[in-house]
């Protein structure tokens, strides 16, 4: 099975337009907002949304008056970002498009600042990921940034820990893979989980940058350790609880590793 065949077919069972509502995603949200806020061009510019999913970013950054394109492989995602578009309240996205990341559909120097969200895991050979790189290069200016988004290596020993998974002996082999290769493969039977993907090392991420010949600026965990705190949905609905996740997550952002998420910001050469 080709590998957009096997995402799109994840994705007719899992309900990506879900995940950012409940556990780790309303604080994920927060934050990967906060650190766009960061990079963001001048404007008017244009912003394109690769991997973006059903738009929840890409509809974000059209309230801020940005051209903003979403493009994403897996058509139920772009079906569901169109029934938004079709609100009367929606903000306006300049364009929204099923399409791949290797090979996207916009003139060379189109784009002030390129996103890069689900590419980047979910395409486990390296040879893809640096296709889909060079095609985010190649549709900025000069000058211009790519946020380029990916799940740590240990995210899934974390995460198997604190749930008890690694107790099973599927998921610990799973785990053992990952944290050895950074190759998800052999997932445990009916587990809901990418049953193909990479996941980096901080100096692994930039190192493809570099060999797609963008210059890296900057590596961040995105939530860091504060997906860890007890009943963390709980804890988020307090306010004064929900500044000191968001706190700890700012305190730990140089330290990637210690969370799931990671964002990498490149830059193309002037």
């Amino acid at each position: 099975m080709k590998i957009e065949e096997e995402i799109i077919k994840y994705y007719e069972r899992y309900d990506e337009s879900k995940r950012l509502a409940s556990d780790i995603g309303p604080l994920e949200l927060v934050r990967t907002q906060e650190l766009i806020k960061r990079f963001l061009p001048s404007l008017p510019a244009v912003i394109l949304d690769v991997g973006g999913a059903t738009g929840v970013y890409s509809y974000w950054l059209a309230t801020q008056k940005y051209t903003v394109h979403l493009v994403d492989i897996v058509p139920r995602h772009i079906e569901r970002a169109k029934a938004v578009a079709e609100q009367a309240d929606s903000p306006k996205l300049a364009s929204l498009r099923v399409g791949d990341a290797r090979k996207l559909d916009f003139r060379d120097g189109y784009a002030d600042m390129v996103m890069l969200h689900g590419p980047l895991y979910h395409l486990a050979d390296k040879r893809d990921r640096l296709v889909a790189i060079a095609e985010a290069k190649r549709v900025l200016k000069a000058g211009g940034l790519l946020l380029a988004f990916a799940i740590t290596r240990y995210a899934g020993l974390i995460y198997g820990l604190t749930k008890g998974l690694v107790f099973n002996r599927d998921y610990l082999r799973m785990i053992t893979t990952e944290v050895e290769t950074g190759q998800r493969v052999d997932c445990p039977p009916g587990a809901m989980t990418f049953p193909n993907a990479y996941f980096h090392l901080p100096q692994e991420l930039e190192q493809e940058l570099r060999e797609a010949g963008l210059q890296p600026e900057a590596t961040l965990g995105i939530i860091g350790p504060s997906w860890l705190v007890p009943d963390l949905e709980g804890s988020w609905e307090d306010q004064e609880k929900r500044q000191a996740i968001l706190e700890i997550a700012r305190l730990a952002e140089r330290e990637p590793v210690l969370g799931p998420r990671i964002l990498s910001v490149a830059r193309k050469a002037i």
